[in-house]
């Protein structure tokens, strides 16, 4: 039995270790959109959460008590009123501005429908215009002394539109906002329902499948992905609910308070108490309260998509 001997250490090819090179090169593309989000995100949020940690007291000045803001947030009947106003809002606007949004998808969608470009421009034209421009618009509308309301009340010799009556003011809201965002959310849906591809219609016709049969087996399964996304937008959008009450208090002092939301709340803290730390407080608190439900519609979401 012959044994191959090794060869001499002086003789052995001496093994290389390669080193992987990383290409920095890639931060220089990613720098400009770090610094960006690190100044205008994360810096006012880590400086919201030192200022909601702290108190502005009469004795010894801005003074630590931990989590002491957050249990009175909690305790406090106003930031009650307005989170339950906006849940209200929310269960009730967000479904109907959805439904009518994949209403309008589905119609444009559809060959049925002539001038379908001409209709699509047309609704989605309000979410064109400024927030505060419709929401004057609309208050002049609403306006039952002097506005398109008060002409109807006019007209028919009693008071039967008050739209910034305590229990109608909120719907009042609602279809402000529904009119502004139905175009948004529909460009969404139609834009989802154009990468359908052709084959399933062509083969949906051959089985026999008719308008509303198609509908419902393929057209809206395929924008579930889009309902989700769209549902996120809008839960975002109720929890931030800023501008219509704000724009419209001057007009209805009597049914919008300071407290009508929780974001005005912690604007009026923040501006008109001079509460800092307490309003950064409900900002942090809603915060966290809108990225838990968006999180649970999402993973909710992507498992029905995955199903």
């Amino acid at each position: 039995m012959t044994t191959t001997a090794a060869p001499p250490p002086a003789l052995r090819t001496p093994r290389r270790k390669r080193r992987a090179r990383i290409d920095d090169r890639g931060w220089l593309f990613v720098a400009p959109f770090a610094i960006v989000f690190a100044l205008v995100f994360l810096a006012p949020l880590v400086y919201s959460i030192y200022l909601s940690l702290f108190r502005e007291q009469l004795i010894g000045g801005n003074a630590f008590v931990g989590l002491d803001n957050y249990i009175a947030a909690f305790q406090d009947e106003k930031f009650w009123d307005g989170l339950i106003r906006v849940a209200v809002f929310l269960v009730i606007q967000v479904p109907i501005m959805l439904v009518l949004a994949l209403g309008a998808a589905l119609a444009i969608d559809s060959a049925r429908l002539h001038a379908s470009s001409f209709y699509r421009i047309v609704i989605f034209l309000p979410y064109a215009v400024p927030a505060v421009v419709a929401v004057l618009m609309w208050g002049y509308i609403y306006g039952d002394q002097f506005g398109l309301a008060g002409n109807i009340n006019q007209l028919l010799g009693s008071e039967v539109l008050q739209p910034f009556i305590p229990q109608w003011m909120l719907l009042s809201i609602g279809n402000i906002v529904t009119w502004q965002f139905v175009g948004y959310n529909m460009l969404i849906f139609y834009s989802s329902l154009k990468t359908i591809p052709g084959e399933l219609y062509e083969a949906a016709s051959i089985d026999g499948a008719g308008a509303w049969r198609t509908i419902f087996s393929i057209k809206i399964p395929a924008v579930r992905g889009a309902v989700v996304i769209a549902t996120i937008f809008s839960i975002i959008g109720s929890f931030q609910l800023f501008n219509e009450p704000n724009i419209l208090k001057p007009l209805a002092p009597n049914t919008i308070s300071t407290f009508y939301t929780p974001n005005m709340y912690a604007y009026n803290l923040s501006f008109a108490g001079q509460q800092y730390n307490y309003a950064a407080t409900i900002a942090i608190i809603m915060g966290l309260i809108t990225a838990i439900i968006a999180y649970v519609v999402q993973l909710r979401g992507s498992r029905q998509e995955a199903r």
